[in-house]
């Protein structure tokens, strides 16, 4: 047996020493059910004795795929998207895989196509669909034509385990506002994420239920629609406090619109929170940085994104179960300084 070799070893040498086959040694790489344990520990421990590395490329050719993971997205919250790369970088770490990212346009006709044709050029091992992608049945059946692993992301579920990463956003926006109403908020207002996200559609859902079961309304002068974006934020919050009599709270359908209710109640005058209180949705890193710091959700996004990653690549890595894998993750309230009791 040898110790070390002077020149990188090659699968060739794998065999000869194992006293197997090359088409063994390659099963072995690809961890093949189709050998015994006592082959597979031997030709191991060569691999292991020899340092041998396989080479990526050829692997991919073996297989018909690379060791690459998708990341689809068209999301305006910038915030989300970087937190899920996070997450799902943290999901691929230790293993041969890595992570490509692909903007697309939900509006495009084509968009099923495009998302093919990503799969294909890219030859994907799997693919992260975030919403409100992933909440067309289109592009999860396309997936499963091309053969591709694929994992949606969503305010609510929407398929199988397997399939599936799905936060609570309905239940927790309802705990929000109950908060609020506790505090004895009773002209409380929202802004709303954007028409065609599921998202905006459960967290309304969820403002709306605290109210019901408060026996308290949402006029539709107290809704006003933002796009999950700073500047849409602004202009919804100047409609809502346009009102007479103004809302003593105003909850904004993620941390964005938040800082953005802040900053226009700033350039009134508005104190928050004495006169004003606000409640995110998120808890991204502005949250905590602004004055006062953002009563927010937590909203467990790089959970989320490392989950996806574990559930794609449960059947190639083998410290992976993927049965350990959650489908539902909890959002939660994080109380802050932007909350108080309105004045009498």
């Amino acid at each position: 047996m040898y110790c070390k070799y002077r020149m990188k070893p090659t699968i060739n040498d794998i065999a000869r020493i194992a006293g197997v086959s090359k088409k063994t040694v390659s099963r072995v790489i690809n961890d093949s059910p189709l050998l015994t344990g006592e082959t597979r520990d031997k030709v191991k421990a060569v691999i292991e004795q020899l340092g041998y590395v396989p080479n990526p490329q050829a692997r991919a050719l073996a297989l018909g795929h690379n060791f690459l993971i998708g990341l689809v997205h068209d999301n305006p919250n910038a915030q989300m998207i970087l937190n899920m790369q996070q997450g799902i970088l943290e999901g691929l770490r230790g293993t041969e895989f890595a992570m490509v990212v692909q903007p697309v346009n939900r509006s495009s006709p084509s968009l099923v196509e495009d998302m093919r044709e990503f799969i294909v050029r890219q030859r994907l091992y799997g693919i992260v669909i975030l919403p409100p992608i992933s909440e067309n049945d289109a592009v999860a059946k396309m997936c499963v034509e091309a053969g591709c692993r694929y994992v949606r992301m969503g305010s609510a579920v929407l398929d199988e385990s397997k399939h599936m990463v799905a936060s609570n956003d309905r239940d927790a926006v309802k705990e929000a506002v109950r908060y609020l109403i506790q505090q004895g908020h009773k002209r409380i207002a929202i802004v709303t994420g954007p028409q065609g996200f599921r998202s905006a559609t459960e967290r309304l859902a969820g403002f709306e239920d605290a109210m019901t079961e408060a026996g308290m309304k949402l006029p539709r002068s107290h809704r006003a629609e933002g796009e999950y974006t700073f500047d849409s934020g602004l202009v919804a919050t100047e409609q809502l406090l346009d009102l007479s009599p103004r809302p003593t709270a105003i909850f904004a359908s993620n941390d964005e619109m938040a800082a953005a209710v802040l900053y226009a109640a700033r350039l009134r005058g508005i104190a928050v929170p004495d006169e004003l209180s606000i409640v995110g949705f998120d808890d991204t890193p502005i949250a905590s940085r602004i004055w006062p710091p953002l009563t927010t959700v937590r909203w467990p996004i790089v959970a989320m994104g490392r989950s996806a990653a574990h559930k794609l690549i449960a059947g190639a890595v083998e410290e992976i179960d993927l049965e350990d894998e959650p489908t539902e993750f909890l959002s939660n309230l994080i109380r802050r300084g932007s909350v108080a009791p309105p004045k009498p």
